[in-house]
This record gives structure tokens, C-alpha cells and sequence, in this order.
């Protein structure tokens, strides 16, 4: 990502970390409209998830200057979701629905460039899970 992508990055969301439960519940809404399969990966309360959602895009966007401080927690992130049921035809998917989420959330800020720049932290984080999601999953040799 260019500088500039990740100054747009955290300047749209620091517009939309004060919205931060309606973001999440919108979000989760779309996703689960686009992707109704998905439904049943999450049996928690959704409060919460969306909390963790907000809490995780938070630490992306906050650490997207140091990639070395959010790479070992997106990795684990990844591992994680192998026991979550998770595949990795679900992230694209969930990269619409924030995209979705944030036009919406910040409706004429939300710019053709604040796209790329989201497309592309997207695919950084989504890359980085799914790597780490296929290592988790495939049995090591005795």
C-alpha cells in the first residue's frame, strides 16, 4: 500500500469508528445477504462479534504504517478461523461487505480512491489470513 492509501485508510475510518455498532451490525447484515451459507459460522452473540470486527479493523488501519505489528496477529487470526469453519472463498466476500458497509458509512466521502485504498488493505489482510489459514490446516509429516 502507498502512503497514501493508508492515510486515506485510517482517515475514513476514524469517520466511521464513532459508528462503530451500527457499522458492525450493517456489515453483518450484508454479509450475511450476500453470503447466506456463512449464517451459521457465527452461533455467538453478535454484539460481541461486531465488537471484535470493530476492534480488529481498528488495530489493521491503526498498524498499516508497521505492517510488522499486524501481520503475526492477522496470521493468528487466520489460524483461528480454520476451527471457526471458515474458507478461503469467504473472504472476498467479506471484503465486499466491508466495502459496502464503509460506502454506505460515509456515503460521498466514501471516493472512488478511499475504495482502492480499502481494496487494497483488504487484500493485504485477506492474503495474509488465508496464507496462514492454509498453513494451520494442512497436517504436518511425521
Amino acid at each position: 500500500m502507498t502512503p497514501q492509501q493508508i492515510t486515506l485508510v485510517q482517515q475514513s475510518f476514524a469517520q466511521v469508528a464513532p459508528i462503530a455498532p451500527q457499522a458492525a451490525e450493517i456489515f453483518y447484515a450484508r454479509l450475511f445477504e450476500l453470503a447466506p451459507q456463512v449464517r451459521p459460522l457465527f452461533t455467538g452473540d453478535m454484539a460481541e462479534q461486531g465488537r471484535k470486527l470493530m476492534a480488529m479493523l481498528a488495530m489493521v488501519v491503526n498498524g498499516l504504517t508497521r505492517l510488522d505489528t499486524i501481520v503475526p496477529a492477522a496470521q493468528k487470526l487466520g489460524q483461528r478461523h480454520v476451527a471457526y469453519g471458515a474458507e478461503p472463498a469467504h473472504y472476498p466476500v467479506v471484503g465486499q461487505a466491508l466495502l459496502d458497509t464503509l460506502a454506505q458509512g460515509l456515503g460521498p466521502a466514501f471516493t472512488p480512491e478511499v475504495k482502492a485504498a480499502w481494496g487494497e488493505a483488504c487484500a493485504l489482510l485477506s492474503g495474509v489470513m488465508i496464507e496462514a489459514q492454509q498453513q494451520a490446516a494442512t497436517p504436518t509429516a511425521p
